[in-house]
């Protein structure tokens, strides 16, 4: 038997980590701050934002994932294992069994290096579970059933869009468009209209307060602080939640496109039970005011958002590690990642 097991949503942004009987026990940022003298981790997750562009030369805080994918082996498997050690208070044994996510849209080389990176923790065996599949089984839907069922996935570095039945993928679209890139956009046009540079954090904290998909009654503001490209000072200026729309309308089209695109390869049969059961949305993206009402405008489609959206794809993992015989069959079997 195993002593242990875990399911861990390895996100762009955040990663969550699962563990049997005890639910979600981690939720932290996917940040890691390494001391560059003795090559050691300084600290990961919350304390690790906290100290994006404010460290000293000996210290670098680095985001292992991008789009995502494992971009820094030795910074993520680094992390992973703080935060197994975290979750199981300390020690990873030999015998804890572990379900982790991937994007559906990654290659063979970037998904061994996933299941690599956790097996380097020194948990075995390692399990891996496509994101959509989790984010469905996580916000309940009937994966399990001989009916069509759309999830859409917007994550921090991919967007994942996907019809399941009995328990496979029948066709899925991912894009590294999410909410990451919702950020980029939001820096890139605040330089454009007022010569403003600011950071991500600050284009991030934007998006949650004021940011939207689709017009509402009242339209809000909130100051913002950046350096001026001009003079290189210091700046304050007042957005509203109309210009936060304009900058987020490219990236949001492009998603919607994919979602257009992944229900013209749907089969006609599971089509008729997506109209009639709606669309799924979930990850932090599915919290951007009114992006359920636009989806559901363009597609013509119902859109309901998932009770918890951040976290689907734990909860699914979770379920997974819970009853475990019972979802085996959802588990990549592929052998490129082995």
């Amino acid at each position: 038997m195993f002593t242990k097991s875990v399911g861990i949503d390895l996100g762009t942004a955040n990663t969550l980590v699962y563990m049997k009987g005890k639910g979600i026990v981690i939720r932290e940022p996917s940040v890691i701050a390494v001391n560059t003298k003795t090559g050691k981790a300084h600290c990961v997750g919350h304390e690790a934002k906290e100290i994006i562009g404010r460290t000293p030369g000996s210290i670098v805080a680095v985001k292992p994932l991008r789009n995502g994918v494992i971009a820094d082996f030795e910074m993520a498997w680094v992390m992973l294992r703080e935060f197994i050690k975290k979750a199981l208070h300390g020690s990873i044994t030999k015998k804890a069994k572990v379900i982790i996510c991937i994007p559906s849209g990654i290659t063979a080389v970037e998904g061994r290096a996933v299941r690599e990176a956790a097996e380097k923790t020194g948990a075995k065996p390692v399990y891996l579970v496509e994101e959509p599949m989790a984010a469905a089984i996580g916000a309940g839907l009937p994966v399990d059933e001989p009916c069509g069922s759309m999830i859409v996935d917007i994550g921090g570095g991919t967007s994942e869009m996907a019809v399941i039945s009995l328990n496979g993928i029948v066709t899925c679209r991912s894009v590294r468009v999410a909410g990451n890139e919702f950020d980029t956009a939001i820096i890139n046009f605040i330089k454009r209209k007022y010569n403003l540079l600011i950071g991500e954090r600050s284009a991030e904290e934007i998006k949650m307060e004021i940011g939207s998909a689709y017009p509402d009654e009242k339209d809000s503001s909130a100051q913002i602080r950046g350096r001026n490209l001009l003079n290189g000072l210091p700046e304050n200026i007042t957005v509203t939640s109309a210009e936060i729309r304009e900058a987020l309308s490219e990236p949001i089209s492009h998603i919607i496109d994919e979602i257009r695109t992944t229900l013209e390869k749907t089969p006609p049969e599971l089509s008729a039970d997506i109209i009639e059961q709606g669309i799924t949305i979930a990850g932090g993206g599915a919290l951007l005011r009114g992006l359920d009402t636009l989806i559901s405008e363009e597609t013509g489609i119902p859109v309901h958002v998932a009770g918890y959206p951040l976290d689907c794809v734990a909860e699914g993992t979770g379920k997974i590690v819970e009853d475990f015989e019972r979802y085996k069959d959802v588990l990549c079997e592929d052998s490129r990642y082995w």
